[in-house]
């Protein structure tokens, strides 16, 4: 069975960049009849906070990604103490004293002199006399993973073949001189433990892999089965600009300002992928999510493609759904007015204010004539929908005006707006008096 996992650190809220690895991990989990695990990588006791595993998980939930297991990091510590031990047993860890001044001057030395910054292994040479000696005076040792001399090949489901010259790197820390698991080391332990098949994640972490499949074999004493396959950066492309770059937006802020999920979704699903015209469901796009289409070069997050699928989301949803998202007193003819005009859907409060509130159009200089004009034929009410088409027949038989000589100037005096909703809808909800009032302060 397909084994896939998300492994957030809980540090923060959940960013774009992270959202589009879970979706991927579920889609492609759903398409293959796989099993998705949900982890969270809270061994940095420093930074790492419960409330954010939860909110992960909230956000998560509304994009629509669902997993079938988690756990905490936190909560396996003695497993990862079990594994240090094995690796121990078998000479691939061994005790490090150097404290950060010391490794700084270390790489500097070496710099100098030309030589990689690869960290020189000296600890190697230390003899259980000065261990005891070191451990006498207080310290601690941490611990390093031997890495293997030699260079590991493998095939990135979306990158291709990628390879990684061991003797380049330096020796990773696997154990902190607290006794605890580095992130790297617990999340090795973590795929074998919970046979993860494949690892799909940001291409940020491609650096890793190298190391952590010598750690793998190491742990288990065969050559590892488990694939990679690594999403390329989202890079911001088309003409709009949201206020955050993507990689540092957050799908709360999203969520905030009334993104739909299946036009996140969707947005995030495709891209490098050719635009979708329709937003759908996580259980829709993983019927066509496949890895290797996907491009092997930084890829765009077009926020042009986002407003634009959110827009189509909210035009389909219906008022039941929505109604306590909304301004207190709207109803269903307003949001059935608006609907299939709002980018975002914090964009309503605005559109509420345009037909209950008490909003102050600009003066339109040139037409005040025309304004006038438009004030004095306003029928009376009681209005419904078939008062705009009245109202402008009278008023174009009196003024001669036609097409935008004659729409533009109201709809700017009646909303504030060049564009929105149709006034067809939009007019009886403003009603008689506000109308007659705003058209006389565009007219002044």
């Amino acid at each position: 069975m397909t084994r896939v996992r998300f492994a957030p650190s809980p540090t923060g809220h959940l960013f774009v960049s992270g959202a589009r690895v879970a979706l991927a991990n579920f889609l492609h989990a759903r398409r293959h009849g796989g099993h998705m695990l949900l982890r969270f990588d809270d061994v940095d006791r420093d930074r790492a906070r419960p409330a954010f595993a939860e909110t992960i998980a909230h956000d998560l939930q509304w994009l629509g990604v669902a997993w079938d297991e988690t756990f905490l990091q936190s909560g396996r510590l003695s497993l990862y103490a079990q594994a240090a031990d094995k690796l121990r047993q078998s000479n691939r860890i061994y005790p490090c004293f150097e404290g950060d001044d010391e490794l700084r001057a270390k790489r500097d030395q070496q710099l100098k002199r030309g030589k990689s910054a690869v960290y020189d292994r000296g600890m190697l040479r230390m003899t259980a006399e000065q261990r005891a000696k070191a451990e006498a005076n207080g310290k601690r040792p941490y611990w390093r993973f031997l890495l293997s001399p030699r260079t590991l090949e493998w095939r990135d489901q979306i990158a291709g073949p990628r390879q990684a010259k061991l003797t380049a790197v330096s020796d990773p820390v696997v154990v902190r001189a607290d006794g605890t698991a580095t992130p790297l080391f617990a999340s090795v332990v973590d795929d074998i433990e919970t046979g993860i098949t494949l690892v799909i994640r940001g291409e940020d972490n491609a650096v890793n892999t190298g190391v952590q499949l010598d750690l793998w074999e190491a742990l288990t004493g065969k050559p590892p089965l488990v694939q990679f396959a690594h999403l390329p950066a989202l890079a911001d492309t088309g003409r709009v600009r949201l206020a955050r770059k993507a990689s540092s937006l957050s799908v709360r802020a999203l969520r905030g300002d009334g993104v739909d999920p299946t036009a996140l979704a969707t947005c995030l699903a495709r891209v490098g992928l050719p635009a979708s015209g329709e937003p759908a469901t996580p259980d829709d796009l993983a019927r066509t999510f496949d890895l290797s289409r996907l491009s092997q070069t930084a890829a765009g997050f077009d926020a042009s493609q986002l407003l634009s699928l959110n827009r189509r989301a909210l035009s389909r949803v219906d008022f039941g759904a929505i109604a306590d998202r909304l301004p207190s007193g709207a109803t269903e003819a307003f949001w059935l007015a608006v609907r299939g005009s709002l980018d975002l859907l914090n964009e309503v409060r605005g559109w509420w204010e345009v037909v209950a509130g008490t909003i102050v159009p600009p003066v339109i200089y040139g037409e005040g004539a025309f304004l006038s004009e438009a004030e004095a034929l306003l029928p009376p009410e009681p209005w419904d929908d078939s008062v705009w088409r009245r109202w402008t027949d009278a008023l174009a038989q009196a003024t001669g005006r036609v097409g935008d000589a004659l729409l533009m100037p109201l709809r700017l005096a009646l909303t504030g707006e060049e564009h929105g909703p149709a006034l067809e809808a939009l007019l009886p909800l403003i009603g008689r008096a506000r109308a007659s009032i705003r058209l006389r302060i565009a007219a002044a």
